[in-house]
């Protein structure tokens, strides 16, 4: 699709305005100003899109809430994933990595999950995509990643959410003589660390959100890695609304499960700054974002610095 630098246009949109809440401590706030941000931005483009994935349901955050319409209406129609502050507790505390993300797959192309907040994910690179088992012990696929990316096992880096359902996933890593990269929130960041070549992050394992799984998925979809997932309910109340709904928990969802067309984009603006993406800048110019946009129908992987001189 060629809309890839348009909708980039709204991922700046938010993250300038999430900027200013950056080391507030007021998450809402600044998760609100980026909704805000990103759906006014949304209104200038030619685009009949429907909101599939909107964050905020489970911590009843501000939210683009799912079926929205956005876009214009007169261009293509397509699904829309989007979390306007991927990281939201990173940017309160001012914390690197919080970004805004954005996801876009033709209209129907795109995973519903419906109420399931959480999933277990495993995202490789496309060198060890057909060698990897989520079922598999987590060391026969530490061992068959290695392999195909030319490393030793202890050369890999595996990124995961230091959250407390990990300790003994992190442990069996660490057994195995991989290394780990810890970081409290946005498993976005980790699926597209463990696809980006250079990144320095070879796997990304763990039970993260759902709604993130999806939008990972438009950009693995770009990239030709590949996330594979399994729903993972929490709670029993959790899993009876998404049996309710009608979704098969135990399903393996690969990655066209979860995007299937090759023709979804996925843009990403860094807020807090970050090894992977730069922050909100101010400088005697203007504001500076700095952006990664994702082609899946062109393959092109563009990093983008931005010079935003019309704000007030």
């Amino acid at each position: 699709m060629n809309i890839a630098f348009d909708l980039m246009k709204v991922t700046e949109a938010a993250a300038i305005e999430a900027a200013k809440w950056v080391g507030t401590g007021r998450k809402k706030a600044g998760d609100g100003a980026a909704v805000a941000a990103m759906r006014q931005a949304f209104s200038s483009i030619d685009l009949a899109g429907r909101v599939v994935i909107g964050e905020g349901e489970k911590d009843e955050a501000p939210m683009l809430y799912t079926g929205e319409e956005v876009g214009n209406g007169r261009g293509l129609a397509v699904d829309i994933a989007v979390d306007p502050v991927e990281g939201t507790n990173l940017m309160a505390l001012g914390r690197p990595n919080a970004i805004a993300v954005l996801g876009a797959a033709p209209r129907g192309s795109m995973y519903d999950p419906g109420p399931s907040f959480y999933m277990q994910k495993l995202v490789v690179p496309k060198e060890a995509s057909q060698v990897v088992d989520i079922d598999a012990p987590v060391e026969d696929n530490l061992d068959h990643t290695a392999r195909a990316l030319g490393k030793d096992v202890r050369d890999l880096v595996i990124f995961v959410l230091d959250k407390p359902r990990h300790v003994e996933l992190i442990q069996r890593i660490r057994a195995k003589g991989a290394r780990v990269q810890l970081h409290t929130d946005g498993d976005v960041a980790g699926s597209l660390m463990a696809v980006t070549p250079g990144s320095g992050v070879d796997m990304m394992l763990g039970t993260g959100g759902t709604p993130e799984g999806v939008i990972s998925a438009c950009a693995v979809v770009a990239l030709g890695g590949a996330i594979f997932g399994r729903l993972a309910p929490k709670t029993e109340a959790e899993r009876k609304t998404v049996l309710e709904y009608g979704t098969d928990i135990d399903k393996l969802l690969t990655t066209n499960d979860l995007v299937d067309s090759d023709k979804a984009c996925f843009v990403a603006t860094g807020i807090s700054g970050g090894t992977f993406l730069a922050g909100v800048e101010n400088d005697a110019s203007g504001i500076v974002t700095h952006s990664m946009v994702l082609d899946g129908g062109s393959g092109h992987l563009c990093m983008v610095r931005s010079v935003h001189t019309n704000i007030g």
